[in-house]
């Protein structure tokens, strides 16, 4: 067994056990390592346009289904996902 389990496989190993089936997000610079974890994982990747649809369409599938989760690269991802993720927490 030389399987290296890094921090991406646990993230998407801890998403799975919650049951989150799908990950909504954006591809920026920082986080295309993790997205090819992502591919490679159950979990199936939907794409959006931005930030705030990542957001928007992560809190719609958690209101159906218990949980949800999104991607975002930080700096201007993180700041676009906030209204999102406010809307949800409110």
């Amino acid at each position: 067994m030389n399987q290296t389990y890094t921090i991406s496989t646990y993230i998407l190993h801890r998403l799975q056990e919650i049951g989150v089936k799908h990950l909504f997000g954006v591809p920026g610079d920082y986080n295309l390592d993790f997205l090819d974890d992502v591919i490679e994982s159950p979990i199936q990747w939907v794409g959006n346009c931005n930030e705030l649809n990542a957001g928007y369409a992560a809190d719609g599938y958690a209101r159906l289904n218990g949980v949800g989760a999104a991607v975002v690269t930080y700096g201007g991802g993180g700041l676009s996902i906030i209204n999102a993720v406010a809307g949800a927490f409110a």
